[in-house]
């Protein structure tokens, strides 16, 4: 089992965005420094939710200062970039990290995202797949060239080829958010491991995973690989010495950053969404996910993995909305629920 901590640079109500980004950056830092296997970076435009915009930027600065932490994104928003773009900034950080980058890709939503970026609906409706596709080939041939719908030009040879310093792998991870049956198949039929989200429990990932080794073996990819792939499971994680003052301390932060956050999102369309109730969606969380003593948290992890064939775990852990807070958070993760795991 591996952990990690998955950071938003969440903006909560009476914060500026540098001291979301701040807090940010620190929590990697502070990640490394407690032991913790990865982090995941979320990448959001024009929302408080989350204030960085470019995963991939933040993870060369992480990589950039860090030694043994996994970087990785969860997730960079594939209709939005030039797949060959996104491709050769991975492959950049792959080589030049020693390996240590991990590609998150998703589709995403209908945000105003889509109009800003010249993208279109169509991107995020129909298009997803083609992306998907030509960002793999692009990570894994020595020369790509593109006569699809979307992406249409002439052969290129691939700089820098992400195998070429690393001839034990063939490029960097990639790895795919799935909230629905077609993604779960998308993923099967490449190969690729999940990213699956907090809002789901263990019953409903247990199922995703089942669904995606049905799907995986209909594709013709071996047993090994299919019981072996890694899934990474997204929660939220906040420690104390009794559970109650752990969930207090979410249900005080978490529903007004939630409100202002997905408040925020704009339809490209203008077509109706519903948000959440932000204090339910909280005490949701807090009872799906490792919230409270160390080891009620490394009891659930190893139940949340046990039940669902989840390996790997990216958790929220800046839910305090305070820097000091939620560098002794992080402390805590690697000090006193990761040995329980170990």
């Amino acid at each position: 089992m591996r952990v990690g901590s998955f950071v938003l640079g969440a903006q909560f109500p009476g914060q500026g965005q540098g001291e979301a980004l701040h807090r940010a950056v620190r929590s990697a830092e502070v990640a490394e420094e407690a032991g913790l296997d990865a982090v995941w970076l979320a990448e959001h435009h024009f929302v408080p939710y989350g204030t960085c915009p470019s995963a991939v930027t933040l993870a060369a600065l992480l990589l950039g200062r860090t030694r043994r932490l996994r970087v990785g994104t969860a997730v960079s928003v594939l209709p939005t970039v030039h797949p060959v773009a996104l491709g050769e900034q991975a492959a950049l950080l792959h080589v030049t990290s020693g390996g240590r980058f991990s590609l998150g890709v998703g589709r995403g939503g209908p945000w105003v995202d889509l109009e800003v970026f010249g993208a279109g609906l169509r991107a995020y409706e129909e298009g997803f797949p083609e992306s998907l596709d030509l960002l793999l080939r692009w990570l894994r041939e020595p020369a790509v060239g593109a006569s699809g719908d979307r992406f249409r030009f002439r052969e290129v040879p691939v700089v820098p080829r992400p195998s070429e310093s690393l001839s034990e792998e063939q490029g960097p991870e990639v790895v795919l958010a799935c909230t629905s049956p077609s993604s779960v198949r998308l993923a099967a039929e490449r190969g690729l491991p999940m990213l699956l989200g907090m809002h789901v429990g263990d019953e409903e990932k247990a199922e995703m995973v089942a669904l995606w080794r049905r799907h995986a073996r209909a594709a013709g990819h071996p047993a090994a690989r299919i019981h072996g792939a890694a899934h990474v499971s997204a929660g939220v994680c906040q420690i104390a010495d009794r559970r109650t003052d752990a969930a207090e301390t979410l249900l005080k932060a978490m529903p007004g950053w939630l409100r202002q956050g997905l408040g925020a999102h704009v339809t490209v369309d203008g077509r109706d969404r519903r948000m959440r109730d932000p204090h339910a969606y909280t005490e949701l969380l807090c009872g799906l996910h490792p919230v409270g003593t160390p080891r009620l948290c490394a009891d659930r992890l190893a139940a949340t993995a046990e039940r669902t064939g989840v390996s790997r775990f990216a958790l929220l852990v800046e839910g305090s909305g305070d820097l000091a807070a939620t560098e002794e958070n992080v402390r805590r993760l690697g000090a006193e629920v990761l040995p329980q795991l170990r």
